[in-house]
């Protein structure tokens, strides 16, 4: 059975979009005094396009070449055995190597904290980083896990009955944050 959902608010437009990426871009990089030693992971699928377009505003900004890599942490994660359908698994590209890096881990939604701590556990296995920073684009709340983001492109009050969508050009073909409601039947 699908669920369905109503929407129940615009968060953030097309044009706020971009500019909570612009910011998020300018965050990262007066906080780690530059981009000597930086790297930028996505987390799959939308942090991946995130980490994406924000890499690509620091390269143009600060005129370098930030390494960019995308994680998938399926495998990871501590509920992944309790699905009762089979997961998607995609493949992780870091092409560089993270031992003594300021990485940042970047993802759409940050709601309970299982994902960031699934992506951390894999992180671990590829090297030993000088400092992990999380860069999200929406803080929902609702921890279930003590992770805090470093940079947050917006904080949005939700309730456990409602999710926060964040939609891509890349795969929904507008740039959007939308708060839904599951229908009541």
């Amino acid at each position: 059975m699908k669920n369905e959902f109503v929407l129940k608010a615009e968060l953030v437009d097309s044009e706020g979009f971009a500019r909570t990426l612009n910011r998020l871009a300018v965050e990262i990089v007066e906080r780690n005094r530059g981009v000597s030693n930086l790297a930028i992971i996505g987390i799959r699928t939308r942090g991946a396009f995130l980490a994406n377009r924000i890499r690509d505003r620091i390269n143009l900004n600060e005129n370098a070449e930030v390494p960019l890599g995308i994680l998938d942490a399926t495998l990871y994660r501590d509920d992944f055995r309790r699905k009762l359908k089979q997961p998607e698994v995609r493949i992780t590209d870091i092409p560089f190597n993270i031992d003594n890096m300021n990485l940042v881990l970047v993802d759409d939604v940050l709601f309970t904290g299982r994902t960031v701590r699934a992506s951390l556990d894999e992180l671990m296995d590829f090297g030993r980083p000088a400092r992990i920073q999380l860069a999200i684009l929406v803080d929902r709340g609702h921890r279930e896990l003590p992770i805090s983001p470093d940079f947050v492109g917006e904080n949005v009050h939700t309730s456990i009955g409602e999710e926060v969508r964040v939609r891509m050009e890349e795969t929904d073909g507008v740039d959007e944050v939308v708060l839904v409601e599951r229908k009541r039947t």
